[in-house]
Parts: structure tokens; C-alpha cells; sequence
């Protein structure tokens, strides 16, 4: 049972709200007109705000003392207002009112009768349900008129959005809250792709770590899912600024490009999104253990939720709805292996060795130890060995024994190219084994 006391409606609510405004003037007599004159014009030059309302207004006089000869008459009951006057667009569901105000923050410069006419073309609202002028006098009591927007943007800065889906797509990681997995703090890393005009996320993935092994993966199931971006949208962190993701973008035709440094408006999209993540699934994730837990909320949410809430910058449609026009021609596993081969220069140890990505490679061709020679290997699967290319053929290298494998060196230094994925069999046996790669987004 819900013991708190609260206005019955709205119009008891406005009511209150009225006698709260005037309570200064109840509190003493006037003993003359002119004493309550002055004390109405002291009170009209304070600001107040309505419940309700994120923004202070004032009151006229003649306003103030219209409230205050009804409440000495009739008391609480004379403030109720009228049904002509009960308010804005009392007919206008909570979720089409923060659509109509979201869409104005989003569309500052977009006219009330237009942002009116396409809610009410595309069935989100009514017809009828609210006018025009109704609305203008919605967005003034919460400055979000033209006067006061213009006001604000004093420093304009152009909005741009690309033509079409899977024309751009951002991408970007979140630092998530830490998980605790077998007593120790693991950190928790999302990493997604953005289209940018449709904000939906063409793909998800919680991870431990940002480096761009992480970042080639996610790419290269969104391009089996929905096929190739025209421009890929990155910061400057280096996950995004290693050789392989570079090359592989420019053999696709993906033009990648970084933002401009010290720019977060820059990446103000993505922001967004990861605003809306946090305050919708990470703050929520409780006492979660295991990186495929959030990984199946981050899938459920997407899929429940996000993907089907209306977005304000959408005029009111959902990333889905517009993502259905996107031409999706998914790249074939055959080009993605070819675009993901990378190449590097090794020195062949005396023992007919070398290392690539952190495991030793035995090399049968004896006469090429101590020279230089090229490596390769395709980051596509990363459980297929490199090979050595040597008078134009490829020689496929195999692992050296366990038993005879050499100390790893030490160091923190970031992997790239064709040491930025690590040759692990076993640890892709256990992902497959665990789900991981069937959570996948």
C-alpha cells in the first residue's frame, strides 16, 4: 500500500502548486490596495517553476492577484483550472511527450508543424491529438522555443548525418563496471559498431581487453552480417590506429577515418549511445561473474529495447524501422580472408625458428636461418598457421614443441599487424566450448 499523500489529478496539482506561488501573500493583511500591489509586483519578479516543467517562469501581477482573491473566496477548489485551461496537451501520453521534446533538442531548428505533421504521418501520434499552436506553447515552458535556442547557440556547430544506412558507422569502446570472476576485479570493455544513420548497432561484444584483435573480430562479423560501410568513423586510441585494421578497411574499399584529436563533440553520436547503454543495462548488471552473462544482456537489450524504442532523432522511428532500408550484401569469407592478410619482416634464428604473435614457428628450410624473410597469415582465423613466402610460394610454418619452445620475452608493448591477433587453438576450442562465440552480436 502506497501511504505517501499526493494530489488526486492534475488539476488538484496545479492547484496546489497556485497556493504555493501566492502563499507569501496569505501569510499577512494588507491593510491597502496599494500595499498588495506592491507585495503582487515583489512577487511577480521572483521566478518559480511548475511541477512538471524543467525551466523557471514568471507570473504577471494581475495573474498573481487573480489567484489570490479566488483562494480567499473559494479557497483551494477556486485554483483549479478550467478544462480549457488545464495545462498542455493533457491528452498526450508521457512517451509522446518526451518524443515530441526529445525530437526538438535533436532537431533545434526543425519548425513545430513539421515535427507535428511526420509523428502524425507515421501513426506515432493522433491526429488532432494536440495543435500546433499547443505546441509551440509545449516547447516555450520548456525552452525549447526559437528565441531560446537561438539564445543558446551562440556557437553554432553543423549537424551532419549520413544519407543512408551502412553509408558510415562509428566505432568506439565503453569501460564498463569491473566483474568480479573467481575473487579478482576483471575490466569490462564493450566494443560496437554504429550506423550512423539509423543508430543501429550492427554489432556488440563484451570483452576484457581493447586491443584490435577485438576490434577486427567485431568488424569482420558485421561485414558477414551486413556487408561493407562506405567510411569507418574511429577515435585516435590504438585500438584503431594498427596496420591491420587499416589495411584490411582499404583492401574492402572502407575508407577509414579518425576523428579530429581533443573533439568529443566530434564523437557525439556514440556518446550518446553509450549514455543510453549505461543508464539502461551496465548501471544494472548487478553481481554478474563471467564476460557471457553480459554478453547475453547486451544481445537482450539491443533486441528488446533499443532497436524498438523510438528515437528522437529519428522524428519518432525506431533504429530498426530505418535500418530495414540499408542494401546489405554481405562480404563472402573467401575476400574477408584475403583482405585480413597481413605480412611481416622476420629474422630466422640460427635453430630455424621465428616467432609470430608470441609462438615460435619452425621454418624446414634450413639454408634461411639467419636471413631475413617475409611472414604471413590471415587474421580471419586465427587458428590457421602463418606460412613462410619464399620464391613465390607459400610454405605453411608449424608450431615447435612445447618442450622446446624458447621463454617469452617480457614486455607491454602493443601487438600489431601480424602479431596483432595471437595464434591460439586452444583458446578458441575453449570459446567455442564456453559460448562465447555464439553470443556473439
Amino acid at each position: 500500500m502506497n501511504d505517501s499523500l499526493e494530489p488526486k489529478d492534475h488539476a488538484e496539482a496545479v492547484a496546489l502548486f497556485r497556493a504555493q506561488v501566492i502563499g507569501p501573500l496569505l501569510c499577512r493583511d494588507h491593510e491597502s490596495h496599494g500595499e498588495l500591489a506592491q507585495a503582487l509586483r515583489e512577487l511577480a519578479a521572483e521566478p518559480v517553476r511548475a511541477p512538471g516543467y524543467n525551466v523557471t517562469r514568471y507570473f504577471a501581477a494581475s495573474t498573481l492577484e487573480r489567484w489570490y482573491y479566488a483562494f480567499k473566496k473559494g479557497g483551494l477548489d477556486a485554483l483549479r483550472p478550467d478544462g480549457r485551461t488545464s495545462g498542455y496537451a493533457l491528452a498526450l501520453s508521457d512517451a509522446q511527450r518526451e518524443l515530441l521534446l526529445g525530437i526538438r533538442r535533436e532537431h533545434p531548428r526543425v519548425s513545430a508543424s513539421l515535427i507535428l505533421r511526420t509523428l502524425e504521418r507515421d501513426g506515432r501520434i493522433d491526429k488532432g491529438i494536440i495543435s500546433e499552436p499547443t505546441l509551440r506553447r509545449l516547447y516555450a515552458a520548456n525552452g525549447l522555443d526559437r528565441r531560446t535556442l537561438g539564445a543558446k547557440d551562440r556557437e553554432p556547430r553543423r549537424r551532419w548525418e549520413a544519407a543512408a544506412p551502412n553509408l558510415l558507422w562509428h566505432t568506439d569502446v565503453c569501460h564498463g563496471p569491473a566483474l568480479r570472476i573467481l575473487g579478482r576485479a576483471v575490466p569490462l570493455r564493450i566494443h560496437a559498431l554504429l550506423d550512423d544513420h539509423s543508430r543501429y548497432v550492427v554489432a556488440i561484444q563484451a570483452c576484457s581487453t581493447e586491443r584490435e584483435s577485438e576490434m577486427l573480430a567485431l568488424v569482420v562479423k558485421a561485414l558477414r552480417q551486413y556487408g561493407p560501410p562506405d567510411v569507418l568513423y574511429a577515435d585516435n586510441g590504438p585500438t584503431y590506429i594498427g596496420e591491420a585494421l587499416a589495411t584490411a578497411c582499404a583492401r574492402l574499399g572502407i575508407a577509414l577515418v579518425h576523428a579530429k584529436p581533443y573533439d568529443p563533440q566530434a564523437r557525439g553520436k556514440m556518446e550518446r549511445f553509450w549514455r543510453t547503454l549505461r543508464e539502461q543495462c551496465l548501471d544494472h548488471l548487478g553481481g554478474l561473474g563471467a564476460l557471457h552473462d553480459v554478453q547475453v544482456r547486451l544481445l537482450a537489450w539491443l533486441d528488446r529495447h533499443y532497436h524498438r524504442t523510438p528515437h528522437s532523432a529519428l522524428l519518432g522511428k525506431t533504429p530498426a524501422e530505418v535500418y530495414e532500408a540499408a542494401r546489405r550484401e554481405p562480404v563472402p569469407d573467401a575476400m574477408l580472408r584475403e583482405a585480413l592478410i597481413v605480412r611481416g619482416r622476420r629474422r630466422v634464428r640460427r635453430d630455424g625458428t621465428v616467432s609470430v604473435a608470441g609462438t615460435d614457428f619452425e621454418i624446414v628450410q634450413g639454408f634461411l636461418a639467419g636471413r631475413m624473410v617475409t611472414i604471413g597469415r590471415s587474421l580471419l582465423v586465427p587458428t590457421d598457421p602463418p606460412w613462410l613466402e619464399h620464391e613465390e610460394q607459400r610454405h605453411v610454418l608449424q608450431p615447435v614443441a612445447p618442450a622446446q619452445r624458447r621463454a617469452p620475452k617480457r614486455g607491454h608493448c602493443a601487438r600489431r599487424g601480424i602479431d596483432a591477433v595471437p595464434f591460439d587453438p586452444p583458446g578458441v576450442l575453449l570459446d567455442e566450448a564456453t559460448g562465447k562465440k555464439g553470443a556473439e552480436a
